[in-house]
This record gives C-alpha cells, structure tokens and sequence, in this order.
C-alpha cells in the first residue's frame, strides 16, 4: 500500500508549492480534486484537455518527485433536481473520466448523485425509512428511473476508457451503504465500485472492517480515504446518528470528523489495514482531512504520523514456517 493526500486541504497553495509541500510529509500519492464540491484549485482541467504539452508538464512535476496521482475527484450531484447543478456535475465527471484516460490515472472519485421525489422536484430526496409508503415508492421510482440508467450509461463511458469509478458512500446519496454500492454494480458494471471512507461508516454503524470484506470479496473497492469519525453517545442520545446540527456545533453534535486515531483507536486502524490487504485492496491509503478541532497541519501531521505506523507497504513473505 501507499500513503497519500487528498490535496484539496491545501488550496491555498499553488500546485507544485503542494506537491513539495506533501512530499516533505511523507506521502507517495496525491488524489487532486477536478470540480463539484472540492473545486479544482489543483487541475486546470480544460487547459489540461486541450494541451498534450500540458499534461506533460503537469506529470512531470507529479512524477520527478517521486509521487503518483492516485485519482481525480469529482464529488457532485448528476442527478440533483436542481438542473444546473446537475448539469454542471455531469459535465465535471465527464471532463474528469476524459483525463484520467489520458493521464493514465486508473480511478476517478464520486459520489452516486440523489435525484428529488418525482420530475419537479426542487431540491434532492433522501429517503432512510420504508414507511410510510411513500418514502419506499420515492426510492424505487430514483433507483429506476435516475440512479441506475445514469451509471448504466456513464460506467460504461468510465470502462470502455480503463477508468474505474470510485464512489463514495456518504449519506445524503443514493450509495451508501455497502448493500447499496454492490445493488448498484451489479445492475451497472464492474468499473462502478466504492471510494471507501471508514468515518462514513462508523456514523451509520457500519463495521468498516466488515464492510471491506463485504466489498473486497466482490473486489469493489477502488480507493480508499482515511478519515476518522469521533461518537459522542451522550450525544446520540439526545440526536441520533442522523444529527442534523451544523457541523460546527461540535460541542452538541453526536458525531463529528477526526484525524486517523482520534476517533477510534490504532487498533481498530491496524485492523482496517489488515483487512485491506486481506481483502484484495493494495492501493493507496488517502488522507482526507476534515477534523472540526484541529488546524490543517496538525489534523494532517497526525494522520501522517498515525497511518506510517500501521500501513501494510511490502508484499508478504513466502510462508517460511509451513
């Protein structure tokens, strides 16, 4: 495995100011955002299309410093009621998929979209319960007439170009759940598999390292961000899991965003690479840092500092001992 950075945390930096910067860290891999939610500070994406000189350049600074681009991301929202958005979204993803094949970056990052209710719906419908009625009926009419058809259409377009979609599964979205991600895949393709991000996991009460063999058994974990999930069940007792407060309420919030091995212990991360490696998953390990209580350095240092001591790099000897 290798340690890398998801470099949106440092968009105050110019590209190859980044890159120093994060080699200096002591990762192997960037994972560079092209557009939705993290923007593109990092991927002048049109320049990038257009200019075969450009794409070399730009590989050259990734490559002469010893690093690899372990995906582009592009979270938006394709099937978002909001017409716009949506439009703006698909066409990222679009543009991400075109040069990640010609970049030769094997996986581009997502999230699976959620459409509204029904045609003329104003905002996105997240259905989390089968009754009343009506909230099971929503979820069927987004599974068949938006969610499938689009990854149906646009996995292929991701396949046919040897690039694989990561999608991530972040509630609010369609694909969340590991049932979920493999429904999705089977009625798709085999290039829609998961971008797999444990602090996600642990707020629905999902065991990360019983959703990686879940998903490395079917082989449909693509890439994987480390973020850690601290749980206040005090908290919880008062929200629930599907606390709705600002994220700057973190006082009050049931859960909230930590560095790796500040919401659960070295052990349990230990265990998460175990079964990565276990699983079939010998990828790159990608730091996302989103921690409420600490500065961008410090929450990355420690994610640094934390993932060397327990990442699996090396193939595993021949069984000496049998």
């Amino acid at each position: 495995m290798k340690l890398g950075v998801f470099t949106v945390l440092f968009a105050d930096k110019s590209f190859e100011e980044m890159l120093d910067h994060v080699k200096a860290a002591g990762v192997d891999a960037v994972e560079i955002g092209t557009g939705g939610y993290p923007g593109n500070k990092h991927c002048p994406i049109d320049k990038l299309l257009e200019s075969e000189q450009e794409r070399k350049e730009y590989l050259n600074a990734v490559h002469s410093r010893g690093l690899t681009i372990s995906a582009l991301s592009v979270h938006g929202n394709p099937l978002s009621p909001d017409n716009a958005f949506a439009k703006e979204s698909h066409e990222s993803l679009v543009k991400t998929i075109q040069l990640a094949e010609l970049l030769e970056v094997p996986v581009v990052n997502g999230f699976s979209g959620t459409p509204g209710s029904h045609e003329d719906s104003k905002y996105p419908n997240w259905p989390v319960a089968p009754w009343p009625n009506e909230y099971g009926e929503i979820l069927k009419w987004q599974w068949e007439q938006k969610l499938v058809p689009y990854w149906q259409e646009w996995g292929k377009y991701a396949q046919d170009r040897n690039v694989k979609i990561g999608l991530e599964l972040h509630g609010g979205f369609l694909v969340h759940t590991p049932y979920t991600m493999l429904k999705l895949r089977e009625q798709t393709c085999e290039a829609v598999g998961a971008n797999l991000d444990p602090s996600h996991l642990w707020w629905q009460g999902i065991d990360p390292v019983g959703a990686i063999k879940i998903l490395g058994k079917e082989n449909a974990i693509h890439h994987f961000h480390a973020k850690d999930t601290y749980i206040d069940q005090d908290n919880v007792n008062m929200y629930g899991l599907t606390d709705m407060q600002s994220y700057a309420n973190i006082q009050t919030r049931a859960w909230n965003f930590r560095s790796v091995g500040l919401g659960h212990s070295m052990e349990e991360w230990t265990n998460i690479m175990s079964a990565l490696r276990t699983f079939g998953y010998d990828y790159v390990v990608s730091i996302e840092h989103e921690d409420p209580i600490m500065s961008i350095e410090e929450g990355f240092a420690t994610a640094v500092r934390n993932l060397q001591s327990v990442l699996i790099r090396e193939q595993p000897a021949s069984m000496w001992w049998v």
